[in-house]
């Protein structure tokens, strides 16, 4: 059962975020998870394609989730929680374009390209790697951008989601939050302690992601030779 929703879409600090959460004793769903639990992508892309789907299921093993696919489902989740910390991870909004375009966007353009599936580089992909570039695609260039990948719309996007929020959530269950804040506000807004002589994490999400990316077409490898 999830205690902490996050609310801030990807590249806002939630790699950071979730470690963070982890060390306070909240297991914390990411996307970066993703490429290591092929059967958790399918129940995603179920959730993306509109079929029901128990929140419970999808969320397995965890009490948190920050980054997409969740925070597309905020308002959901939300609902289907109503006891569980809102935390809502900012930045600003020029600096996160800049962010989320290098990573993100960047890859959903790759896929968007046509011929790009019959390339060698897609190629090289598994199955199941295809299967998260696709859910991915749906999740955050579809339902988060409403298909337009354009600057000034996605950070109009950013804005006004980040507004919604605020707007939506009950001020008590809600933090507006960044990462640059450290231990102090984050766990007095969670109820517990300050872990004594952690410093808070810094991590690149880029890296995260493209660590993990590689552990699953590792992975998915050993499984053809199987």
């Amino acid at each position: 059962m999830l205690k902490v929703i996050g609310a801030g879409f990807g590249r806002t600090g939630t790699t950071s975020l979730k470690v963070a959460l982890q060390a306070l004793g909240f297991p914390c769903c990411h996307w970066s998870d993703l490429p290591a639990q092929p059967e958790r992508v399918r129940l995603w892309e179920a959730v993306a394609d509109g079929q029901p789907v128990a929140w419970d299921d999808v969320f397995n093993g965890y009490q948190a989730t920050v980054d997409w696919p969740g925070v597309a489902f905020w308002r959901e989740l939300i609902d289907a929680y109503p006891d569980a910390k809102v935390i809502l991870s900012v930045r600003d909004p020029d600096r996160w374009y800049d962010s989320i375009e290098r990573r993100i966007l960047y890859s959903a353009r790759q896929i968007r390209t046509p011929g790009f599936e019959s390339s060698a580089l897609a190629k090289r992909f598994t199955p199941d790697l295809w299967r998260l570039a696709h859910m991915t695609e749906k999740v955050t260039v579809q339902r988060s951008f409403g298909g337009c990948l354009d600057r000034e719309h996605v950070i109009a996007v950013f804005e006004r989601h980040n507004q919604e929020v605020q707007r939506h959530v009950p001020a008590e269950r809600l933090m507006v939050y960044e990462v640059t804040q450290g231990w102090e506000p984050l766990c007095e807004f969670l109820g517990v302690p300050v872990p004594a002589g952690m410093p808070f994490p810094r991590l690149n999400d880029t890296g995260s992601a493209q660590e993990a990316l590689k552990r699953w077409a590792m992975a998915a490898a050993q499984r053809r030779m199987n």
